[in-house]
């Protein structure tokens, strides 16, 4: 970096920005940047400069750039006092040179980490259309840790989680990323929702710091009946514990009920748009953020019509410094009202509505279109506890695979329902359920009246 002040002739303009210039190796500016030493500036007699000094910008050891100051004619030349002030100010400029250098990597390092961690494109999923979207905060704040995550489930059922964990910088991506990668896994365990965050207020207890879990106490006290404001607690510059805090909803979605069931770890509320009616928020109790502990999270069942739109977010959405967050929910509903569209457009529509282009914070939104699957590609029976029903299962699974036109599987998936009901006969209780599913995939399932799959 090169900046000059005084009266510069036509030859000594310092360079454009980004441009590389080069000094002669034995000029005074360039042993200044060798040696990290101020250096006097011959002037020149023909030239409008009575006096210059080249003080190198040294920030850590390092030289970073170079500031000259020169004098004009009839003006004192610069003493003792004068490289000791400038020796000083250079040092200033060159900190803050280095420390936004700093925060420019630490911030592209950080927003690589979360978008490497989030789905790429959007997903797919049985019985929704689904479109999401990730927005970085503006350039002048930390990357924060906002994420979302579609996840297959057995039965052809789809996990829907939006999360954010509080505060911002690198460390709050690393552990959104470890909070992803946990929520993932409890998944595949095929918990109930509340289960899901129960194990995974764990998981955020135990990857803060020794003191954080103390720290976090404190919070236990602040009812769950209110939907939680962070936008001041984000400003706050955030420590290791308050990392690992984080709000999260976690929805499992049947696409043969249409059943929706969701648990809310102090997270805003879902919303939801059925044709020809208003956009509404889905009452779940919101229950204490990951990562406080002590508190059970309560599951509230959803039936959602054909073509609804469900929307999960963060607070960026619809909330800032200039707009609280009861008129950005307002304006949420407002704009899912609308007409109904192409649900990429949709997403679109919401994002350029709301004005999100001038957030301080990130934003996650992810929306899925209800269909459902449809009843022809469903097989549904209930059989009695006799040995003969593993004989009627097969013949139900053959009728149906044939009625499908999927005779290249009739012979597998006889056999394997065939072993299912065998296995529910001995060792299960009460009558048997068997439910094949056709999508993009052919499930089989098996349960006794004991819940047992």
């Amino acid at each position: 970096a090169v900046a000059g002040s005084g009266v510069p002739g036509p030859d000594d303009l310092p360079p454009a920005l980004g441009s590389v210039h080069r000094f002669p190796f034995g000029s005074p500016c360039a042993i200044a940047l060798r040696s990290g030493h101020v250096e006097a500036v011959p002037g020149d007699d023909m030239g409008f400069v009575q006096s210059t000094l080249a003080v190198p910008m040294v920030a850590h050891d390092t030289v970073v750039g170079l500031v000259q100051f020169s004098r004009t004619k009839g003006s004192e030349p610069f003493g003792e006092r004068d490289r000791v002030l400038a020796t000083e100010l250079a040092a200033r400029a060159a900190v803050c040179i280095d420390n936004a250098r700093l925060y420019r990597r630490e911030h592209e390092r950080a927003l690589i980490l979360q978008r490497s961690l989030l789905p790429p494109g959007d997903p797919e999923a049985a019985g929704l259309d689904i479109a999401c979207r990730y927005l970085p905060g503006n350039t002048a704040t930390e990357v924060g840790g906002d994420w979302f995550d579609v996840i297959e489930l057995p039965g052809h059922r789809t996990a829907l989680v939006v999360g954010d964990v509080m505060g911002r910088g690198l460390r709050a991506a690393v552990a959104m990323g470890e909070l992803r990668t946990a929520v993932r896994t409890l998944a595949l365990l095929d918990l109930e929702p509340a289960e899901v965050l129960s194990a995974l207020d764990e998981v955020a207890r135990g990857l803060g710091s020794p003191g954080g879990g103390e720290r976090s106490e404190g919070l236990g006290g602040s009812g769950g009946a209110q939907w939680p404001s962070r936008a001041a607690q984000k400003s706050r510059e955030a420590d290791l514990s308050e990392v690992y805090l984080a709000t999260c909803v976690y929805a499992v979605y049947d696409p043969v009920t249409r059943r929706c069931t969701f648990a809310n770890a102090g997270h805003l509320p879902p919303a939801v748009v059925e044709p020809g009616r208003p956009a509404r928020l889905i009452d779940v109790p919101p229950g204490m953020p990951l990562g406080v502990g002590g508190e059970p999270f309560e599951e509230v069942e959803v039936e959602l019509a054909e073509n609804a739109l469900l929307t999960l977010y963060t607070d960026g959405l619809v909330e800032s410094r200039d707009q609280p967050l009861d008129e950005g929910l307002d304006a949420l509903r407002a704009v899912l009202t609308g007409p109904q569209m192409p649900l990429e457009d949709a997403c679109d529509f919401v994002l350029s509505t709301l004005d999100t282009r001038h957030g301080e914070d990130d934003i996650a939104l992810l929306m899925a279109r209800i269909q459902g699957l449809p009843e022809e590609a469903v097989g549904d029976w209930t059989l009695p506890r006799e040995p003969r029903s593993v004989g009627r299962a097969r013949e139900l699974a053959r009728s149906q695979l044939m009625a499908w036109d999927l005779d290249d599987l009739v012979d597998t998936t006889e056999l394997l329902v065939s072993e299912l009901v065998t296995n529910a006969l001995r060792y299960g209780e009460g009558e048997i359920r068997l439910r094949l599913l056709r999508d993009r995939t052919l499930v089989c399932e098996v349960w006794d009246a004991g819940l047992v799959q």
